[in-house]
């Protein structure tokens, strides 16, 4: 917390029928560590329970106002502050504590910075995080805004209140209108950015951004605005990449979409498609129509058979050797760097979630999982579960231990019937302490239930630091056999050519097809599982416990 804490800082939470989880942004803002704010909440119309909600907090200004969109309730909330600082955070995101104390002080540090932008974290709608890459931008701030949107989370952004004398929200925008305000801005005054990571943004399946042709529409439209200023071969440059990032990504993010019936064929989507990428167009065109007829196959030539092979129409083709040519895969980046979490899910979650279902009876009694509870509580038998979360620190408010597995002699022996451990060991140097560790602290009879990363993308956020290994089934038989009885362990391992590719490319669980991913070849292995019990027996465990040694 700064000393004085001298500045208001006003915080503007607009919302329109988001009131399910407006309680959890208001709070967010009532535990900062810094404390001279207001929280200013602008009611767009809402026809469910926001105002139930926000009088819940009578600390809270609350206004309301006919549904008239996003920027005018932001406009609506910038009037009636007072704060010498003004944040903007949407009604379903969140802001971390220390959020509004950092962003001051660099904005006090730096009094000719009209305003500040930090990184965010990705989160599902019960909360669960998974990491992101954070683009880190110390310079020509407006050229990288002309090559696209690249702080992303407006929660993240705090204003000097002087902007707003300037500026306002476009009330004419329907999407990306805070992208506007960035451009406008930064044309004419200095901005920061940094990668302290400040908020999270929730997806839940009806996010703005999930209007995929609106937001390439609105996208292009803010940014054309632009040409006509531009005054630099930079700028120039800048913006045109920033028409072609824009149209690839999203009309790659629409076909997906469209491809995995997320997104309804409408006209308006199938439009947007045809105008910008018309390659994605005919391609979805021929995935519903063409493989339809079987006589194309029988009678197509063979550089047609390889176009439908391509388009993911005919399964049986095979180039001649030599005669490869690369299709989508031809690129040097992948279609998502978040493991696939934002085209549908990982796809290695299938075979660790699939395993975990299998062994779900030995998810009894007092169980130990990493980091949280999630699959102890989905899996487990509900009979007299008693569920522990471990931590490696003590940042984490839900574990009930703290340590690390590697070196944990605090851990009683024989405490638990289950230990859970996903997609933890490689991220452990002395993975083999960790296998000795859980062999001491499981009870007679009790189950490890493990799983181990093998073709893998390393993460691009922050777990990409202390990612030290991959795993082979036959390596994890000789690892956990060196502590259990071989005849107490199952090592099973899940993938193919094809499913490693996906994985490797970012691809998401639902762009894959059930047959895809069943078919095993032991030579393309992304996931190793291990299931090893510790002996009931004292001889037994006597005789595993020295070859531990």
């Amino acid at each position: 917390m700064l000393p004085l804490e001298p500045f208001l800082v006003s915080v503007i939470i607009p919302c329109y029928n988001h009131g399910l989880y407006l309680h959890e942004a208001i709070e967010s803002v009532q535990k900062q560590s810094y404390q001279n704010i207001e929280i200013i909440v602008v009611d767009d119309g809402s026809t469910d329970d926001t105002k139930l909600i926000a009088a819940n907090y009578p600390q809270v200004n609350y206004i309301y106002q006919k549904n008239q969109g996003l920027s005018a309730a932001r406009n609506t909330g910038i009037k009636a502050a007072i704060g010498s600082f003004l944040v903007f955070l949407d009604a379903d995101d969140l802001l971390y504590e220390d959020a509004i104390a950092y962003n001051v002080k660099i904005l006090q540090q730096n009094p000719e910075t009209a305003f500040i932008s930090g990184a965010h974290d990705l989160i599902t709608s019960d909360k669960k995080k998974f990491d992101k890459g954070d683009i880190e931008i110390s310079s020509d701030h407006y050229a990288h805004l002309l090559r696209g949107n690249y702080i992303a989370m407006h929660g993240t952004v705090m204003y000097r209140r002087w902007v707003f004398d300037e500026f306002q929200y476009d009330e004419n925008l329907k999407a990306c209108e805070d992208y506007d305000l960035y451009l406008k801005v930064a044309r004419k005054h200095p901005i920061l950015h940094h990668t302290v990571k400040l908020t999270a943004y929730r997806f839940h399946g009806a996010n703005m951004s999930d209007n995929i042709p609106l937001m390439l529409t609105q996208a292009l439209t803010v940014l054309k605005r632009q040409e006509f200023q531009l005054d630099s071969k930079l700028e120039r440059k800048a913006y045109r990449e920033g028409l072609r990032n824009f149209k690839e990504y999203y009309c790659s993010v629409l076909y997906a979409s469209l491809k995995i019936g997320k997104t309804s064929p409408s006209k308006n989507a199938l439009h947007v498609l045809w105008k910008f990428k018309p390659k994605f167009y005919i391609r979805y065109l021929l995935t519903q129509f063409l493989v339809r007829n079987a006589t194309i196959k029988k009678r197509a030539p063979a550089f047609s058979l390889r176009l439908l092979h391509r388009l993911g129409l005919f399964q049986n083709y095979k180039p001649k050797v030599g005669k490869v040519e690369p299709g989508d895969f031809k690129s040097l980046t992948p279609f998502s760097e978040y493991f696939g979490y934002d085209r549908g899910g990982p796809i290695d979650r299938y075979y660790i979630e699939n395993f975990l279902q299998k062994e779900a009876a030995s998810i009894r009694g007092r169980v130990l999982e990493i980091g949280d509870n999630e699959y102890t509580l989905r899996f487990g038998n509900k009979n007299g579960l008693q569920s522990e979360i471990l931590h490696v620190n003590d940042s984490n408010p839900a574990a009930t231990i703290i340590g690390d597995l590697s070196n944990a002699p605090h851990i009683p022996d024989n405490s638990f019937e289950c230990i859970i451990l996903t997609q933890t060991l490689h991220l452990v140097y002395d993975y083999k302490a960790v296998i000795r560790t859980c062999f001491r602290i499981l009870k007679p009879g009790g189950t490890l239930l493990l799983t181990v990363p093998g073709i893998t993308p390393i993460d691009h956020g922050e777990w990409g630091k202390t990612w030290l290994w991959s795993f082979t089934g036959r390596v994890m038989e000789r690892i956990i056999t060196d502590v259990f009885p071989s005849i107490n362990v199952e090592i099973k391992t899940f993938g193919n050519v094809f499913v490693a590719t996906a994985f490797l490319y970012g691809m998401g669980l639902p762009e894959l097809k059930k047959e895809e991913l069943d078919f095993e070849d032991s030579h393309f292995q992304v996931i190793v599982t291990a299931k090893a019990t510790k002996p009931v027996s004292h001889e037994n465990i006597s005789l595993a416990e020295e070859k531990s040694i």
